[in-house]
């Protein structure tokens, strides 16, 4: 099976961000995105509504970039969208807010959206499609060539803590806390072709291995498989996907420059003749459950003999180390949010900080992310 890469001549950028649309009378998720999505085509026209699109459910709308540059051109590209969605949506009574999962809202009152590939999932997957109102950031980052794709996703997989750590804001489900720092990661990799990727050595092992897939009747497209880290042969990119939905734009700012600027670093490498290292499987899949279990808490293996570190002190040193290479990409002050980031907490630290100022009250806690939404940056407790 052959499958084309459009390889990117730079280190170009993308971004695809879930929002949740949420009943401000209610603080419910509410099922909405058709009526927004047809008034935005007649707002804007149909190619700068193709921005915005349906995801699984009714009570979602992810919002997506065209091929970018920098991550202020991105940013920029996504404000522009959301800005629209935001008249459209609160005209109607409903905010927009982003979390890995909504603190209380149930999955069985959900609507389906109306498209066939989604309903095909469901009745496939059954019970664990239905469990998928989770919601995420993507960060697509170009690849010069295929034989770069799976070097990179290898190499990559040893910044999966780093990356959940930082954007772990799911610390509910359906009313409960669950003790995770992040459960939208652990919901998600229950569906057979999503969670850690396999460590494929090239190209052409990838396509024997998709087409074992779908001979199989596993999946009838590549887009069937949902890794945390994966390439995105029609974009040309490696995707990553391990990030929890980022409450603001500072943070979607950050994970952006923090994944272009590592991607860039890794083409490079490769260019000048480099072997990218390849973690340990069983290294990453315990770095992966510390990262979703205790945050930016969590003390994660930096080897294969046991040796383990703070992710926070693993974060704060990886910013440095690429600081000349964000400069140069034009995204260096993205990447300097990291450390303000890491200092007033990682979202699922300010829901339970929110939750815990009103007793317990979940609905102070999406009040606390709508207002984040609004305001582009994380709410930072006066002293």
């Amino acid at each position: 099976m052959h499958i084309p890469f459009s390889s990117s001549p730079r280190t170009s950028l993308g971004i695809e961000w879930e929002l949740e649309l949420v009943d401000l009378r209610t603080r419910q998720l509410r099922g909405a995105a058709t009526e927004i999505l047809d008034e935005l085509v007649q707002k804007v026209g149909e190619e700068d509504a193709a921005k915005a699109k349906h995801e699984l459910y009714e009570s979602t709308i992810e919002v997506i970039t065209g091929v970018c540059d920098t991550v202020p051109q991105a940013l920029a590209d996504l404000t522009g969208t959301i800005d629209v969605l935001r008249g459209l949506a609160e005209r109607r009574g409903i905010g927009l807010m982003c979390s890995g999962t909504h603190p209380f809202s149930h999955y069985s009152g959900q609507v389906i959206s109306e498209n066939e590939r989604y309903f095909r999932l469901v009745d496939q997957m059954q019970w664990l499609a239905h469990r998928m109102l989770i919601f995420g950031v993507h960060v697509h980052v170009g690849v010069r060539s295929p034989d770069k794709a799976f070097p990179i996703v290898n190499a990559l997989m040893a910044y999966i803590p780093h990356f959940l750590a930082l954007s772990a804001s799911s610390p509910y489900w359906l009313g409960q806390d669950t003790g995770l720092a992040s459960s939208r990661s652990k919901v998600f990799e229950s569906l057979p072709t999503a969670g850690l990727p396999y460590q494929l050595a090239n190209w052409d092992q990838f396509e024997r291995f998709m087409a074992t897939l779908i001979s199989s009747g596993t999946i009838e497209t590549i887009r069937e498989v949902w890794w945390d880290i994966r390439p995105h042969p029609n974009f040309g990119t490696v995707e990553l996907r391990i990030c929890d939905g980022l409450p603001t734009l500072e943070e979607v700012g950050a994970v952006a420059a923090l994944t272009q600027s590592l991607v860039d670093r890794m083409n490079t490498q490769l260019d000048r003749g480099y072997t990218l290292p390849v973690p340990s499987r069983w290294v990453v899949q315990e770095n992966k459950w510390r990262a979703a279990r205790f945050g930016l808490d969590a003390e994660i293996l930096v080897d294969d003999r046991g040796t383990t570190r703070p992710v926070r002190g693993e974060l704060l040193d990886l910013v440095d180390d690429l600081l000349p290479v964000a400069r140069r990409l034009g995204c260096a002050s993205e990447l300097a949010a990291v450390p303000r980031i890491i200092e007033a907490g990682a979202s699922y630290e300010r829901q339970r900080a929110a939750a815990r100022r009103a007793e317990g009250d979940l609905v102070a806690v999406v009040d606390t992310l709508l207002g984040e939404m609004n305001a582009g940056r994380p709410h930072v407790e006066s002293s």
